[in-house]
């Protein structure tokens, strides 16, 4: 494993842990109330993900995008190394306990293959690469999407978590924008 990834990987993390509870709500509120910046098609799948430690929350945005008519979904860990499989959801849908504990739709919810994927990281630079936990899902799930059909992947992250480079190795996924509480970041012309 790259050790310039495993030290920024502890850095970001105790970094985000430092925020204090009322900032990562405020930040995550912040997000929802801007204007979301791509057009929502009828029945556009949006996939969000429920958090893991001190993750910016992401369903203040997905209840807003719900609201203006979208799909949802969350990932579901199908295994080590194998991509993430989105599975249709709502709010007030049970979920269960996944991989680590994290919430996801139970195995009765339908597969669903979205259009724009809200991606959870530790790390983002202004060249659209993030840095995970190390598992390589997202990476996965966005390269196999992206073989398919067109997909946007929108970071969520607080602005702290924005680093100067992100060491980057070839199946790493880039992308295409950051939604954090103080700006949009469009990378797409990266």
């Amino acid at each position: 494993m790259d050790d310039s990834k495993v030290v920024l990987r502890r850095d970001a993390i105790a970094g985000r842990d430092a925020l204090p509870a009322n900032a990562r709500q405020a930040a995550a509120e912040a997000i929802a109330a801007r204007p979301f910046p791509l057009p929502l098609a009828p029945g556009v799948i949006v996939s969000g993900f429920m958090t893991f430690g001190n993750e910016i929350n992401p369903l203040p945005l997905m209840r807003k995008l719900a609201g203006k008519g979208a799909r949802l979904a969350l990932p579901v860990v199908a295994g080590r190394g194998k991509a993430l499989v989105m599975r249709e959801w709502t709010f007030g849908a049970p979920l269960s306990a996944g991989v680590w504990g994290i919430r996801e739709p139970t195995p009765e919810a339908a597969e669903v293959e979205p259009d724009i994927l809200l991606v959870p990281l530790l790390a983002f630079d202004r060249t659209g690469h993030r840095l995970g936990y190390g598992g390589g899902y997202y990476d996965r799930t966005i390269a196999e999407l992206r073989e398919r059909k067109h997909i946007v992947a929108l970071g969520v992250a607080y602005s702290a978590q924005e680093v100067p480079s992100v060491p980057v190795s070839p199946r790493d996924a880039r992308l295409d924008l950051v939604l954090t509480e103080r700006e949009v970041i469009d990378l797409r012309g990266q």
